[in-house]
């Protein structure tokens, strides 16, 4: 078996897309709780319920200083204190293998986050495709964000709180911007 590196990059599988491979601590069930239960996603992600079939609704609320202590920069603030809320659509469900939703971006332009779960013995690889990203620097922001949060899920499924999070993003998205430049 091929182990992914805990904190490994995204990699680009198309030139919309970005693709991130990690070994979590099962069982799956456990690990598809985490992404579909309000409660216990809200620790790495995101709170807010889902309707968990083919064209359901997510409401999702990014309060990040339910997982983080660390302080949001000035222009993420509100994300440490009162939430952002965003709408999604849920496109595809297969529990606990598969979860397909839509993604908003800006300018309206609406992406695919596809979450699939593999069992590998005790552990299950999670893999995350972001795909139909606008453009370069979309795919950098997203990837840098993802790579965030799924350092704090592992943080959070191997039994402890996020100690960095904030502080990662403007290091990791410069580094993706220079992954996807040579691209």
């Amino acid at each position: 078996m091929n182990v992914p590196d805990p904190d490994a990059y995204g990699v680009t599988t198309a030139t919309d897309t970005v693709c991130f491979e990690r070994l979590l601590p099962g069982p799956i069930e456990r690990v598809w709780a985490y992404l579909t239960e309000p409660e216990k996603r809200k620790q790495w992600l995101a709170g807010g319920e889902m309707e968990l079939k083919a064209g359901g609704e997510a409401n999702l609320l990014f309060k990040h200083s339910e997982f983080t202590d660390e302080p949001a920069p000035e222009q993420y603030a509100e994300m440490n204190t009162k939430g952002f809320s965003s709408q999604h659509r849920i496109l595809d469900i297969d529990p606990p293998r598969m979860l397909a939703m839509t993604w908003p971006g800006e300018d309206a332009h609406e992406s695919e986050v596809v979450f699939e779960l593999f069992p590998e013995g005790e552990k299950v690889l999670l893999v995350v495709t972001h795909k139909r990203l606008a453009d370069r620097g979309e795919m950098a922001n997203v990837a840098s964000g993802w790579h965030a949060h799924l350092g704090v899920l592992a943080t959070v499924l191997e039994g402890g709180r996020a100690k960095r999070f904030w502080s990662r993003i403007p290091e990791l998205e410069a580094d993706y911007q220079k992954r996807f430049a040579q691209d």
